[in-house]
This record gives C-alpha cells, sequence and structure tokens, in this order.
C-alpha cells in the first residue's frame, strides 16, 4: 500500500466534508482580510468577460491504476488517465470551453484533482484543493468546466501531493483561430523524468527526502536503479546521428556540466551539477527518462517528409529534472514559450524546466534524426526519433553535438509587440525569497513552509486592476522553477510572457504581470518535491 503524506490525509478529509470546509476556508476573516472567494462574483463577471465561442468541448477523464508500457520490455504500474501516459491529447480553439468530467478512481481513498497548468481561468477551477476547491474523493466525480481563451501550449496535472510525478497528467492545446505561423505540421512532445512502478512511488521519495541530508546513510552509489533502463546516457558515444549525416561529439564532464549520478541512496541523489543551472541539478534519481512516454530504446517516432516545416509543441512534465533538447542535424527556431509567442530566435538547443513549455520550428532534412532530451547535470536523458527517409536509428546513448551548441534559456528571448505588457507604473510589488536547503530539506518562501491546514493565512495581497511585480529572490544553493497560477507575467521590461521560469541560485528575477484575473492563486516551485516540502505561497485579491 502506498504511503499518503499529511497533506493527502488533510485533502481527503476535506472532500469527505464537502463544499462547507472550503466556504469556512475563504470566510474566516477574524485574522486576516477579506478575500476573493474563489468562486465569488468577481471570478464570475471576469468569466463573462471573457466571451468566448460558445463551443463545448466534453470529456471524461478517469484518474485510475494502470500498467503503462514503456516501450523496450519495461513496464511500470502507476496511475493515469484512461490507461495512458501521457494521456490522451486535448486539442481545442481559443474562446472554446472545455468541460471535463474527473472521476477519481484512485486506489487507498487516495484524494486528487486537475490542475490546468498556465491556463488563466476562473478560480474556481483551478484545481488547488482546499484554496479553490475540495479534493475530489476516491469514487467521487468533479466537473470542471472554462473558457479557454489564451491560444497556446498547455497541460494538465494533479495538484494533490507528488501525484505530478506519477503518470497523471496529458497535453492541453489551445489552437488559434487566427494562426499567424505557417508551418506542414506538428508534433507534441513531452518529456517526463519516471521512478514510479520501477524504484517506487513518489511518496516514498519524499519521505526518504524529507527527512533530509541528515537522515542519509552514506554509501557507494547505488547504480541498480539506473541500470535497469539499460539507457544511462554516460557513455554517450557521439554515434551518427542518421541519415543528415552529422556527427555526434564525445563532450567532456566541463562541456557538458554534468558530473553524473553522484552518490546516492534509495531515491536521493547527490552530486548532479550543471553548469547552466548554477550548481546542483536536482534531488531525485530517475531510472527513466521518457519523450512521449517511451523510453530511448524503444523510442517514439514522428514520420514525416524532407523539407517539411514542423512545429514541436514542447512540454517538460516532470517532477525534478530540467531537460536540455536538441533535434541532431538540424537547428531550432524558437517561436513560443509558456503559450505565448516571442521574436524568433534559432539556437541550436533549449533548456526547459519543469512546468516550461517551448514552441519550435524545424525545417526536416532527409533522414533519421534523434531528439534528445538531456537530463540537465543527472548523466541521462530521454530520446525520440524523427524520420523522414530510410536509415538505421541511432544509438539510445547518442549525443548530436547540438546539445553543446547554442544553448537558449528564456532570459534570451523578447515578447511580441502584440502581446508585451505596456510600460505601466508598478503599484504593488512582494519581494518572493527564495528559502530553505537539502540539509533539513526546509524549502520555504521567505522562511515559511506552506501550510495547507492554514491555506489563506498570510497570502501576498493584491488588488484588481494593479500592476504587480514579483522579485524571486534565491538565497538558496539550488535552482527554481517559479510558477503562478491564473496568470502570466513578463521577464523585465520586454522579456517573454510566462507563467514559469527558471530563477537560479543566488540570483534575482524581477517579473510582472497585471491583476486582472481575481481569485487565489498558488505561486510555487514547480519542482514537485519542493513545492510539496513548503515552497508555496497564495497569492489573493482583495475583496
Amino acid at each position: 500500500m502506498n504511503s499518503l503524506n499529511r497533506r493527502s490525509v488533510l485533502l481527503a478529509g476535506l472532500g469527505a466534508a464537502g463544499t462547507g470546509v472550503l466556504a469556512a476556508c475563504n470566510s474566516d476573516s477574524s485574522s486576516s482580510p477579506s478575500l476573493v472567494s474563489p468562486s465569488g462574483s468577481q471570478v464570475t463577471r471576469a468569466e463573462k468577460e471573457r466571451g468566448g465561442t460558445g463551443k463545448v468541448h466534453r470529456l471524461n477523464l478517469t484518474a485510475a491504476p494502470a500498467m503503462l508500457d514503456l516501450g523496450g520490455g519495461t513496464t511500470a504500474r502507476s496511475w493515469a488517465f484512461s490507461g495512458q501516459a501521457p494521456g490522451k491529447e486535448i486539442r481545442i480553439s481559443a474562446g472554446d470551453t472545455l468541460a471535463a468530467e474527473l472521476s477519481n478512481q484512485l486506489p487507498d481513498r487516495t484524494p486528487t484533482s486537475l490542475h490546468w497548468h498556465g491556463l488563466a481561468l476562473r478560480g474556481d477551477m483551478d484545481g488547488v484543493p482546499p484554496v479553490t476547491q475540495t479534493a475530489v474523493r476516491a469514487g467521487a466525480n468533479f466537473a470542471y468546466r472554462f473558457i479557454a481563451d489564451a491560444p497556446g501550449t498547455y497541460f494538465f496535472h494533479p495538484h494533490v501531493g507528488v501525484q505530478l510525478d506519477r503518470g497523471l497528467y496529458a497535453p492541453l492545446i489551445v489552437e488559434d483561430p487566427k494562426e499567424p505561423l505557417s508551418y506542414d505540421d506538428e508534433w507534441v512532445v513531452v518529456l517526463d523524468d519516471w521512478l514510479d512502478g520501477v524504484t517506487g512511488p513518489p511518496d516514498e521519495a519524499f519521505a526518504e527526502l524529507r527527512r533530509g541530508m541528515g537522515g542519509m546513510e552514506h554509501g557507494s552509489d547505488d547504480s541498480s536503479s539506473s541500470s535497469s533502463s539499460g539507457h544511462d546516457m554516460g557513455d554517450m558515444d557521439g554515434t551518427d546521428v542518421g541519415g543528415g549525416g552529422t556527427d555526434g561529439a564525445s563532450p567532456s564532464p566541463s562541456a557538458s556540466g554534468s558530473s553524473g549520478d553522484g552518490m546516492s541512496t534509495g531515491f536521493m541523489l547527490m552530486g548532479a551539477e550543471s553548469d547552466l543551472l548554477g550548481g546542483d541539478a536536482g534531488d531525485v534519481k530517475y531510472p527513466h527518462h521518457l519523450i512521449n512516454g517511451k523510453v530511448p530504446a524503444d523510442p517514439a517516432v514522428y514520420t514525416g517528409k524532407p523539407g517539411r516545416r514542423v512545429r514541436l509543441r514542447i512540454v517538460n512534465a516532470g517532477g525534478d529534472t530540467a531537460y536540455r533538447v536538441a533535434l541532431g542535424g538540424h537547428r531550432l527556431t524558437i517561436t513560443h514559450t509558456d503559450g505565448f509567442p516571442v521574436e524568433h530566435q534559432q539556437a541550436d538547443a533549449l533548456l526547459i524546466g519543469m512546468g516550461e513549455r517551448y514552441d519550435v520550428l524545424v525545417t526536416l532534412d532527409d533522414g533519421v534524426f534523434p531528439l534528445v532530451a538531456l537530463a540537465e547535470g543527472k548523466n541521462a536523458g530521454g530520446m525520440a526519433l524523427m524520420r523522414t527517409g530510410s536509415g538505421s536509428a541511432p544509438k539510445p546513448t547518442v549525443r548530436p553535438r547540438e546539445l553543446d551548441g547554442t544553448i537558449l534559456t528564456a532570459a534570451q528571448l523578447r515578447a511580441t509587440v502584440d502581446v508585451r505588457l505596456d510600460s505601466k507604473k508598478t503599484d504593488r510589488v512582494h519581494r518572493i525569497e527564495l528559502t530553505g536547503g537539502m540539509g533539513k530539506y526546509d524549502w520555504a518562501i521567505n522562511g515559511k513552509r506552506y501550510d495547507m491546514a492554514d491555506a489563506t493565512a498570510n497570502p501576498l495581497l493584491i488588488e484588481e486592476g494593479q500592476r504587480v511585480r514579483l522579485d524571486f529572490v534565491n538565497t538558496t544553493d539550488m535552482w527554481h522553477p517559479m510558477h503562478l497560477h491564473g496568470h502570466t507575467y513578463q521577464l523585465g521590461g520586454t522579456g517573454p510572457r510566462k507563467d514559469t521560469t527558471i530563477v537560479l541560485p543566488e540570483k534575482t528575477v524581477s517579473v510582472v504581470f497585471d491583476a486582472d484575473n481575481p481569485g487565489q492563486w498558488m505561486l510555487h516551485c514547480h519542482n514537485a518535491y519542493h513545492g510539496e516540502a513548503g515552497m508555496m505561497a497564495l497569492v489573493a485579491y482583495r475583496a
């Protein structure tokens, strides 16, 4: 039986208690200011102002145990939507209404929810128990209904415990009816780090991490989990990348910014280093890294024709891993990040943190080419194939030279003029100090670990109509992908519009957004384990 952490137990109780608990959480004004209710009149008004096409897409999503085929003879017992991971893609047009019925068929009285990552939607549909809804208890259903008015690449996942690190996720594509890009085809690419059903469930990984460094029994590196996959990319050998005739390059450790798996006991990873991430690359040792649910030995394959222009919509659905992504023999033209367009830039590779999404264009050459997602700093990775002609597939350990070419990060991008925020005086500034560390695993914001049992205490207050600035000040020794629900912010004055951004150790990143979506919204690190440990805060509109 899988263990349930304290938060999951709390949420199960809230789910059983019904909506009265949620109302109580948001109406207690004895110790806090009056806040906009996630289902209040201001939220209803904002939803009506979105307009919409009137077209409704109805679907059913069943969260249940599943035996997943990861390819290459590897299977994993996990949880998934309708028996597959990633779940089936949802595709709608901007302005359409999504009506999704969630059925919770998870075992052991496990509560769950759905968070629609990146969408600025109505507050009571955001899927965050106990803030915006009560948890959906096992055996129960919940109906999500909202207008998706911003085109882009999104995905959805639970917002209960560390369920994100199972198979409960799927892409959500909101198409632009006036799409300005010109391309022939597209391929949705979902990246994920995987341990569930192989080395153990994420709840056990989190329990080990919470014991901190003091709770570790130091010993020799446990290589059993990596060897079980047979695809440790530490021996990437410069294999030819396929019919395009481009040779890979075997980099030195300094070129890759990686020192290997380091030392680990059980789930905890030590010694993973990345220059791109400013040092420590991650906490968790994963036996597999997947692209579209498949291991490199039996990769997902896109089949097309030479000369065709393909849009790749890349989603990092991982729990603890940033990926460096490249397509052997090709350059990438970056067009969007987190759903919003940017001035086009070319690069050999891009760095994508958990929760981030990038859209890129590639014009395909003739041959068989590896799409590689290097697990940054972890000496491992995933691979898929793009095939346009004859030729044998490269080895699962191939490392195309593009991975060590020009690497693009969000800080190098500029929003297109049509989505760039107007220059405006800042009305409210919040300092978001990222604190904590591996020693006690006490990740927090402004020194305070978020407590779901007191979900609306000490919120970061904003008011509708304000221009808000968040200063992410990372005082820790590790990078954090910081995600804001219900809004997109802009990096600096002309940077990209995003909802998730990497904040490097000992660095400050300032973002601005307009308070135009009333409600109560989570702000948290999208490392599943950091967020669950307490690196969360509530951004709440004053009523």
